[in-house]
């Protein structure tokens, strides 16, 4: 039914060697113009003004996504149960998880009110996509990715490869970014977690000899948003992108005109459905109207711009740190008094867990890590494991922050 290459298809790659591509299809939507625009998107975002060989795209983790899932096809125990059409529709699914996501990723979305989950199902099923294109060869097949990314229930064994507490997102994602941050405690073994891997009844399990390695890839990805993802100066860097956005939608909500060519920005902040306007946004496309907002005569936006441009970050205070309370008081008064307050101070907060507890205790939930014994019994991670039992609780940790320009204390 899918069609081979003639030839293998490779791509170069630090992490894994070779990715190889075998389908038609799928080269076909590595080559779409959604896909593509994933080259022009960092996946660290504001993490590179802090490790500056953090300049990986999220292209590059799509590729990686797709090729943990080939891996998996290859490797895993009773993965055979998937027909043609699943693994396609699993390598697929793997490939596209991402490709609704905005410039800068997560600023963008908390402004804007997207989500790039949302977006990645609407240009799945957009007839104006070429990769909506591309599929539609294909009966059913851009409807069930689409079933796949927003977690609809149909292929539940596919959607816990693709989205779970340990899946080709994350697995890919650790690796990659500890790679090019120079984290080291991002490592993990991925290897032996996929020979550990084994899929039972249509659910995914891991023998109990793999439990060390997913002890170890789960404070991994602990340790990584603590000390990279939620850095405090990639986070000051984002927040300011977030107020330039924020002032962009207010004036436009006022009807003032912006001094900058930003059409397909305003179009989807005009509306959100917008696929066509969506995808001309990217890194360059954001980077660009900044670029001409450096002379803006609006005095937030030049200055905004400005910060932006020449990397002059917002301070921050830690609050577990124990600041001083009437310093404090002072830079809230004085950002509620300033009339442009809201874009110069912001109140932050993160959480993060090592372990998620399978709420529901249901066997078929995607989330849950399920260990089976030698006995062929199978108990939820943190029943086996001692470390996981302990760090569902102990581990959860909020960091509460303070950002704000300095002459807010004056």
């Amino acid at each position: 039914m899918f069609e081979q290459l003639p030839r293998t298809k490779v791509f170069r790659d630090p992490l894994y060697g070779y990715i190889e591509v075998d389908y038609v299809l799928i080269a076909q939507l590595i080559d779409s113009k959604e896909v593509q625009r994933l080259r022009r998107i960092r996946q660290l975002s504001g993490v590179s003004m802090v490790f500056q060989t953090a300049e990986h795209s999220r292209f590059t983790h799509a590729l990686g996504a797709y090729h943990m899932a080939n891996l998996v096809l290859k490797n895993v125990e009773g993965i055979e149960c998937l027909s043609e059409y699943e693994q396609i529709l699993f390598l697929a699914a793997a490939l596209l998880h991402d490709v609704g996501h905005g410039p800068y990723s997560h600023a963008f979305e908390n402004v804007l009110h997207t989500h790039h989950e949302e977006m990645t199902v609407k240009m799945i099923l957009s007839p104006v996509t070429s990769i909506h294109q591309i599929l539609s060869n294909y009966p059913g097949l851009a409807e069930d990715i689409a079933g796949i990314i927003s977690h609809q229930g149909k292929y539940p064994l596919i959607e816990s490869f693709v989205s779970s507490q340990l899946d080709v997102d994350r697995m890919d994602y650790l690796s990659r970014d500890a790679y090019f941050t120079g984290a080291t405690y991002g490592t993990i073994d991925m290897h032996r977690i996929l020979r550990s891997m084994k899929v039972r009844n249509g659910q995914v399990v891991f023998r109990a000899s793999g439990v060390h390695s997913i002890e170890s890839y789960l404070m991994s990805r602990y340790h990584m948003y603590f000390q990279v993802y939620y850095h405090p100066i990639a986070r000051s860097y984002e927040l300011l992108l977030e107020s330039i956005y924020k002032r962009i939608y207010d004036l436009t909500l006022l009807g003032t005109k912006i001094e900058a060519s930003i059409d397909s920005f305003l179009n989807v902040v005009k509306d959100n459905n917008d696929v066509l306007s969506y995808i001309e946004l990217d890194d360059a496309y954001v980077n660009g109207f900044i670029k001409q907002l450096l002379k803006s005569s609006d005095p937030v936006l030049y200055r905004l711009a400005n910060a932006f441009n020449d990397r002059k970050l917002f301070h921050y205070l830690d609050l577990a740190n124990e600041p001083d309370q009437e310093f404090i008081q002072r830079l809230k008064a004085n950002a509620l008094q300033n009339e442009y307050g809201k874009y110069y101070y912001y109140e932050n907060s993160v959480s993060a867990v090592a372990y998620l507890q399978n709420g529901n205790q249901s066997n078929q939930d995607i989330h849950a890590i399920k260990i089976i014994l030698p006995n062929d019994d199978v108990k939820d991670l943190e029943q086996y494991s001692p470390i996981m039992e302990s760090l569902i609780s102990s581990s959860y940790k909020t960091i509460k922050r303070i950002f704000y320009f300095e002459d807010l204390n004056e």
